[in-house]
């Protein structure tokens, strides 16, 4: 198997989680920044890394999910400034896998960042705007943070166990339905 960890990352959160994953695949792989990637063929899996932009993905992750991507085996990793259980993050998530579509989506990370100090000065500024509110009680400095580095090499661990499993199964696998034909 081969495998490839590509990001994009501006700040240095989405290389830090992209670097973590890389240090745990003990296949065959290698690690680009996404706009190095000229094409994924030749890789069984690619672990995909973007962070969150205008709640969502930018412009830029986009077409790299649509070029490059479509009908490709592929894990998400998203890093973004809010914690973990803010209640608009699934949201944000949502839009990540549906601009996947097309893709062998087969799994999904996420994580804190430190939201970058250009960003938050401008978020200040947004008086009347909810943005402004999370800027100024902000939380993210210095993540992601060692126990969010662990959690990314954990999911890499368990995520490739899985596959590993199911590509021995193969062929021989048995199928089961609950339902009554």
């Amino acid at each position: 198997m081969k495998i490839l960890v590509t990001y994009l990352s501006k700040t240095g959160n989405t290389k830090k989680i992209a670097d973590a994953i890389y240090g745990e695949i003990k296949e065959k792989k290698e690690i680009k920044r996404y706009d190095k990637v000229q094409s994924l063929e030749g890789y069984d899996l690619t672990f995909v890394g973007f962070p969150i932009h205008g709640y969502g993905p930018d412009g830029k992750a986009k077409k790299f999910l649509e070029n490059q991507c479509k009908g490709k085996k592929i894990i998400l990793f998203i890093t973004h400034a809010s914690s973990e259980n803010h209640e608009a993050l699934p949201g944000y998530l949502a839009k990540f896998r549906e601009a996947s579509e097309g893709t062998d989506l087969v799994g999904m990370f996420n994580c804190q960042g430190e939201l970058a100090k250009g960003v938050k000065f401008i978020m200040k500024m947004m008086v009347g705007n909810p943005l402004r509110k999370f800027a100024l009680e902000d939380n993210s400095k210095g993540q992601p943070d060692a126990e969010r580095v662990n959690r990314a090499k954990v999911f890499t661990r368990d995520i490739m166990r899985v596959l590993y499993n199911w590509q021995k199964i193969g062929e021989n696998s048995v199928t089961y339905s609950t339902g009554s034909n």
